[in-house]
């Protein structure tokens, strides 16, 4: 009973994937949807508020920074040009998501030094059933990473930010009580400092392990 389960439950798995699949976008146009609604007063996502929309302005801007000054480190070079397999990384996000800001553009640099490494986005409002599969102690957090291998079975997932990150928020959470603009400022100011080191170190180890 349990090996039946287990097989219905990938099944429905792998359908989900494909279906999520055929929703996806490139980085690039990414960018350029995230753009063009902000050019109309929008963010991405069902919901509209004047908070989204103004995170939304700030991540694009923030996103055409790390797009220029942006670079992989030499261990992360050198381990995508000996990769022998493929992978996608299927990645759920919304504009208006600041974690998301700081990570896509280090996936995609990731992407674009090897031709192993595919790279999709979808959004999350318009693909709940999926998000609803890979939740984070029970919250649509994103922005969230799953390695497909090249018969887009989900390997692994990671999210919604490096370990260093998820600990600076459990950290003030538990002594705080909430998330407040000095937080979210600190946040900022290691994301800068790291360099996206630690999303490249956590992703290769995802890589190897699988």
């Amino acid at each position: 009973m349990r090996l039946n389960g287990h097989k219905f439950t990938k099944k429905m798995n792998n359908s989900l994937i494909k279906n999520s699949l055929n929703n996806t976008i490139s980085y690039p146009a990414y960018r350029n949807l995230i753009k063009k609604l902000l050019a109309e007063g929008k963010s991405t996502g069902i919901e509209q508020t004047e908070d989204r929309l103004t995170f939304s302005i700030l991540n694009d801007k923030r996103m055409d920074r790390l797009d220029k000054t942006l670079d992989i480190n030499a261990s992360t070079q050198n381990y995508l040009n000996n990769l022998n397999k493929g992978f996608t990384f299927l990645v759920i996000a919304e504009g208006w998501c600041g974690d998301a800001a700081q990570i896509l553009p280090i996936i995609n640099k990731v992407a674009e030094a090897s031709d192993k490494i595919d790279f999709k986005i979808v959004l999350r409002d318009e693909n709940e059933d999926l998000m609803n599969q890979y939740l984070t102690n029970g919250s649509k957090s994103i922005p969230k990473v799953l390695i497909l291998d090249q018969e887009n079975n989900v390997l692994d997932s990671w999210g919604p930010r490096p370990t260093v990150a998820s600990k600076m928020v459990v950290d003030y959470k538990a002594q705080n009580g909430s998330l407040d603009e000095e937080f979210k400022k600190n946040l900022q100011i290691w994301y800068n400092k790291d360099k996206g080191n630690n999303t490249q170190n956590e992703l290769l180890s995802l890589l190897h392990a699988n």
